[in-house]
């Protein structure tokens, strides 16, 4: 054999070793001994799963494969990646990490809630994901966004042509990518509007295939009402519909869900397509605002002033505030209006209006309480914590089988202010609080309402399953352990149990340490 020979021969022998060493390392990740849970409610089954360039491409018995990294999942269940359909993705920029929600095992997050959203969409969706994502972040279209744009805090009926200009806002923005329109009709200018105008914006966003979510007009005496509204631009604008973080706010209230969640029963028998989300707590958390009857606010803060300044107007805004306080989100107590957020005085962050009131050597009644509200808002306002709802609405509402988790989340950093425990610990404490402490749900259950129902209902046909061919978002946690440690008093705390989370096969908590690798992706509904 001549010298040549022998280095052709070496040369293939190298090349044979190199394939066959490249056919080992055939996945990137594999996850073996896993109690595996497939979204859709089946019972779980131990199982191995293989994931190579962002899918999930085998399942099986898979103990003998070659891979980058493997993770043994003995005694973990291994869940679709959690969906969040509600969260307040406005810091996304800053936090781009989204630690606070891929904490939770968290995957995927619908922004833009409550009648609120980036405009024009393209443009910063473009942004965010040049700039790198720690998550999945789909996008709705606001309507009190698009009002704002087209008609300030105007308290009245658009014009045919500023109508006509908000379509086509909204068919601009779902063109772009965004996957339906919320609305905020508690809050401005969305409050201004008619059932009629929501309707027709509505159908621009039904005729793309969207959704309507929204935080109703009322969640308190009004509750019936509003539910019945959404019940009707669901059935007039041909568009699935969601009770956005649905509840029942107020003392007069407690125990009402039954008759909201009978509402939405009756409307699905009749084929409309009505669903819910919620977050696992009895407060809730908005600005201080909510307490002021929205005429008063119309126009902006300086015509709020003016009419503060007038006694017979304020006279009337505090009578408001007071019903609002007895009959709404105060709770019929003063104890039960918290400060989260105050820029103008951050020592008031997690005291209460009944202490600022002592503070300022006032008896806490519900009528000073008002007077402070006021001064709040002139001060330029505030965020607060209300509890204000019932723990039986709250189990009643998640054991609906309509009922799809969304944490009303603020993305977040240890530090921030004083948030709603919510920020850290929604999905952690489902599985940890009322599935494996209280029983409300079972566990499969609750993993449906976090993974497959929302995947669904926003038609992510790739994920929101455990499947071959499927993005391989995917959240392991330990079922005995994992629980929210976040409180209304120390807020700032990541919950417990989450050991890996994948965002699109990217490894973004690995044994329970955050990996900032941005692996998430803009999602545009097509």
């Amino acid at each position: 054999m001549t010298k040549k020979t022998t280095n052709f021969a070496s040369m293939l022998l190298l090349l044979l070793a190199l394939t066959i060493s490249s056919c080992g390392q055939k996945y990137d990740v594999v996850i073996l001994n896993g109690t595996v849970y497939d979204g859709q409610g089946g019972e779980p089954i131990m199982t191995d799963i293989a994931i190579k360039d962002s899918m999930i491409v085998a399942m099986g018995e898979l103990k003998n494969a070659k891979a980058l990294r493997i993770i043994n999942a003995e005694g973990l269940a291994v869940s679709p990646g959690f969906i969040d359909m509600h969260a307040h993705l406005e810091p996304i920029m800053e936090l781009n990490s989204c630690e606070s929600h891929v904490r939770q095992g968290v995957t995927t997050a619908l922004g833009g809630p409550d009648g609120s959203s980036p405009y024009p969409m393209k443009p910063f969706m473009d942004s965010l994901q040049q700039k790198g994502i720690g998550m999945n972040a789909a996008f709705l279209v606001g309507h009190n966004t698009v009002r704002r744009n087209i008609m300030g805090l105007e308290n009245r009926a658009p014009t045919p042509e500023e109508l006509k200009a908000m379509e086509a806002e909204i068919d601009s923005a779902m063109k772009d990518g965004a996957y339906g329109i919320s609305t905020g009709l508690k809050y401005l200018p969305g409050a201004f509007s008619e059932v009629d105008e929501v309707i027709e914006l509505s159908k621009v966003a039904s005729k793309h295939g969207g959704i309507y979510t929204s935080h109703l007009r009322e969640e308190g005496l009004g509750l019936f009402d509003a539910v019945a509204e959404a019940i009707q631009i669901s059935e007039n604008a041909n568009i699935p519909v969601v009770l956005t973080h649905h509840k029942a706010i107020g003392k007069p209230m407690w125990g009402k869900s039954a008759r909201t969640l009978a509402m939405v029963d009756s409307a699905r028998a009749k084929g409309l397509d009505i669903k819910m989300d919620q977050y696992p707590y009895a407060a809730s958390y908005t600005s201080i605002s909510v307490l002021i009857p929205s005429w008063a606010r119309a126009g902006g803060q300086e015509e709020f002033k003016k009419r503060v300044e007038d006694p017979v107007l304020r006279d009337s805004i505090k009578n408001g505030i007071v019903f609002n306080i007895l009959n709404d989100r105060g709770g019929s107590d003063l104890n039960r209006i918290q400060f989260a957020k105050v820029n103008w005085a951050p020592e008031l962050e997690g005291k209460t209006l009944k202490y600022w009131c002592e503070e300022n050597n006032l008896e806490p009644s519900v009528e000073n309480g008002a007077d402070m509200v006021i001064k709040a808002q002139l001060n330029g306002g505030a965020s607060c914590v209300y509890h204000a709802m019932a723990e039986e609405d709250v189990e009643r509402i998640m054991k609906h089988p309509m009922t799809m988790i969304g944490s009303d989340g603020r993305l977040v950093e240890p530090g921030m202010g004083h948030p709603h425990p919510r920020w850290y610990g929604t999905f952690p404490r489902v599985l940890g609080k009322y599935v494996r402490e209280k029983n409300t749900l079972p566990l499969v259950e609750a993993i449906r309402k976090m993974t497959y129902l929302p995947a669904q209902s926003l038609n992510l046909s790739d994920r929101g399953q455990i499947k071959e061919g499927m993005k391989a978002d995917i959240t392991i946690f330990n079922p005995e352990t994992i629980i929210d440690k976040a409180t209304f008093e120390k807020p700032h705390q990541y919950s417990e149990g989450i050991l890996f989370v994948f965002v699109n096969g990217g490894l973004a908590v690995d044994n329970g340490e955050f990996k900032d690798i941005k692996s998430g992706k803009v999602l545009r509904k097509k």
